[in-house]
């Protein structure tokens, strides 16, 4: 028998390939597979990129199912933690046939609360809408049928309608164990269940949620693990900077806003005119937008200058919540609605009193805003958040140093919803997100997009974020650090098998790292096309230009395309183009653009079309799988660069230009790789796909880095012809 059972559990006669239709036996897939149980064993921290095709899911899978001990999952988005939970991992389990308990973990936001359902029937008058009105109803006849509580198995409800703010609840309005209905809470339900599994799934929201109250000495929310697995681990660096930090929104100001007024009149009529009382800090909370232009903006502290009317609007906002914490202070015995709403305010005011506090100069940060449509966010974020993960993996325990608050990671506990949905549908956290004017055609990256919309989904927020203090871990007194496997994996995370890039940006210097090729046949599968004589990604014309290059591709394909842009406004201007010719034209192509619907019901539709033309941002540049040929031709408008005047990003080149190194070289390109690496990725998903992948941006081809860029990328067979690419799809 193998010593190794692996080769026998991946073998085209083990357990997997009598398990899955169409099962492959794959080199890379076993070898990372032993790599990751080696991890295991050892206690190590490995970083493993596995191409397209190698089967990454299973290969960390069946080793953390085999070696037995608490594992716990961490996927980058709500859909993939529920397609891990739901279908990937019954199916190795019930494979292996091994009796592993397992549990899915989501933020707080994302479970029904009895509390504030009951509470929302009492007040349904203060509904903002008829649609509401029908949402609660619908929302009522689920409750008493669900089993979890989850607000993703209430299909008749939409994930985002306005309606689930009012039932569910935050950590900052939880009750807790003084709720009437804890009993019954599916917060405290789903937390006992996977304190009780052997495998947790979870998402990388709430993952580092529990670090940051860990960090603080709270309670954690996950259980402790053996072995942690990051799937998609290329989004933590973003993920990591967004909860190590601190916020305050305008929208939590407007959710105190509304539940004060509700309880107040409710259970404290007497005590004052509530509305009289609200009307200043709500008045200060809107003032907040009005003190920017109409455009959405993200903006440094420092570059918006002594005589901005932000912060004298910020101390008119402490002096209205002031006024509201005096009242409850008086009134917080009376029950356990109003002793929150007084922590909630006493919190706010801690908050905003730390945001624009000078910056540690041991501990690089940066205070910034958020201004967008829906509100506007005040963020004080880390530099670097390398220490502080590192602290955190080698179980070092919370430092000194460090300025988090345990505000902020019960902030960050309910952000895996909204922060998810700022990154992965309002294009908020990427960077990649720019407009379309201002791209420098000489260092490669392109301007600020109207980023926007906070962290919590609506209003203005700011952030004050935990720093780095590597030197005081030596004399603390804690305990050895647990022993822990740390497993990172992505498609996407090295350039051309440098992994430096990811490793420095979490502290993962001790890690092993490895990477595996995609084993599909990518030369005779896939071609590669950059068109010539197209402007400059900075000439206003470009989209236009874009469009129309494409336009022999997509007819040559019938349909069967994806444009995915690196910003809303380009989104916009490619579909508006698009149907203007095609109906002018009589093409029979449908046009499917990102906002006009969820994006599960796009994807959807265009496999169902069949010759639909879909046009799409960041939402569709990762995590989609559309295999066969439904999708042949996949156009990349120009090279995902991310913006330099982004504050938290040009404060980053700036450092790393002081300490000697190169700014682009060293971080912007390599950023621009791994989200073009995933962009293409999209293409080819099987054996048997076949495509073309256009990329709009000849700096691909004229500039120096342009070779380092197309070198990461799988090696299909390259042309600038059109009518060799028109002759290739025309074989498809």
């Amino acid at each position: 028998m193998d010593p190794n059972p692996l080769n026998e559990l991946f073998s085209a006669a083990g357990p997997l390939a009598r398990a899955f239709d169409g099962y492959c036996e794959r080199r890379e897939q076993i070898e990372m597979a032993q790599a990751v149980q080696a991890a295991i064993r050892d206690a190590r921290t490995v970083v493993l990129e596995a191409g397209t095709g190698v089967g990454k899911t299973a290969a960390y899978l069946v080793p953390a199912l085999i070696e037995g001990g608490k594992v716990i999952v961490s996927t980058g988005t709500k859909a993939l933690q529920d397609q891990l939970f739901h279908r990937d991992l019954p199916a190795v389990r019930d494979a292996l046939g091994v009796p592993v308990k397992v549990a899915l973990l989501k933020g707080r936001s994302n479970y029904l609360c009895w509390h504030h359902l009951d509470r929302t029937n009492q007040d349904a008058t203060l509904l903002a809408s008829k649609q509401e009105v029908r949402d609660l109803s619908l929302i009522n006849r689920f409750a008493p049928l669900s089993t979890h509580g989850d607000k993703a198995e209430c299909p008749t409800v939409p994930e985002h309608a306005a309606i689930w703010a009012r039932v569910t609840s935050t950590r900052e309005n939880c009750l807790g164990s003084d709720c009437p209905r804890y009993a019954d809470c599916f917060v405290v339900k789903a937390r006992r269940e996977a304190q009780d599994a052997d495998v947790v799934v979870v998402n990388h929201h709430l993952f580092f949620a529990d670090l940051m109250l860990r960090e603080e000495g709270v309670p954690e929310l996950l259980p402790n693990a053996q072995t942690i697995v990051f799937d998609e681990a290329h989004q933590l660096p973003d993920t990591a900077t967004l909860f190590f930090g601190e916020s305050v929104s305008t929208a939590q100001v407007l959710d105190l806003v509304r539940d004060t007024l509700a309880i107040g009149q409710a259970q404290a009529r007497d005590a004052a005119h509530w509305n009289e009382l609200l009307a200043p800090v709500e008045r200060a909370a809107r003032d907040l937008r009005l003190c920017f232009g109409p455009q959405t903006q993200r903006t440094a502290l420092p570059q918006l200058g002594n005589d901005h009317l932000l912060r004298p609007t910020v101390d008119q906002l402490q002096e209205a919540l002031y006024a509201l914490r005096e009242v409850l202070d008086h009134q917080s015995e009376r029950g356990p609605d109003l002793a929150n709403l007084l922590r909630r305010t006493e919190q706010l005011i801690q908050r905003l009193a730390a945001w624009g506090a000078p910056e540690r100069a041991h501990e690089p940060e940066l205070c910034w805003v958020d201004v967008g449509s829906h509100g506007v966010q005040l963020h004080r974020t880390p530099i670097s958040v390398a220490d502080v993960f590192r602290r955190q993996r080698l179980g070092l325990g919370a430092q000194a140093g460090t300025q988090a608050s345990a505000a902020t990671a019960a902030a960050a506990e309910d952000a895996d919803t909204t922060a998810e949905d700022a990154t992965h549908e309002a294009e908020m956290v990427q960077a990649f997100a720019a407009t379309d004017d201002g791209d420098s055609a000489d260092d490669g990256s392109d301007d600020l997009q109207a980023l926007m919309a906070g962290g919590d989904g609506a209003g203005h927020a700011g952030h004050a974020s935990a720093t780095n203090n590597s030197d005081a871990d030596e004399d603390t007194g804690i305990a050895p650090p647990p022993r822990r496997a740390w497993v990172f994996t992505s498609a996407t995370l090295a350039v051309k098998n440098d992994f430096s890039h990811f490793t420095e940006a979490l502290g993962l210097e001790d890690a092993e790292c490895a990477a595996w090729s995609s084993p599909y046949d990518y030369p005779a599968q896939a071609m590669l096309y950059v068109p010539q004589g197209l402007p400059l990604p900075s000439d206003a014309g470009h989209t236009e230009a874009v469009v129309d290059a494409a336009l022999p591709l997509i007819r040559a394909n019938r349909g069967r395309t994806f444009v995915l842009c690196t910003s809303l406004r380009a989104v916009a201007r490619a579909a508006d183009r698009l149907k203007q010719i095609f109906q002018e034209a009589g093409d029979p192509f449908p046009v499917l653009q990102q906002g006009d619907a969820p994006r599960p019901t796009l994807l959807d539709d265009f496999r169902r079309a069949g010759n639909a033309v879909l046009v799409g941002s960041h939402s569709f540049w990762e995590g989609i799988d559309v295999k066969g040929d439904a999708l042949t031709l996949v156009v990349i408008d120009k090279l995902p660069f991310a913006p330099p005047d982004d504050p938290v990003l040009a404060k980053r080149l700036e450092l790393l230009g002081q300490s000697g190194g190169n700014p682009f070289m060293q971080h912007q390109v390599p950023q621009a790789i791994i989200a073009l690496k995933q962009g293409a990725g999209r293409l080819i998903r099987s054996e048997t796909d076949h495509g073309v992948l256009m990329i709009c941006d000849t700096r691909l081809i004229d500039k120096p880095y342009g070779r380092r860029i197309w070198q990461s990328l799988p090696p299909m067979k390259r042309t600038r012809s059109q009518d060799e690419v028109v002759a290739f799809l025309a074989t498809l």
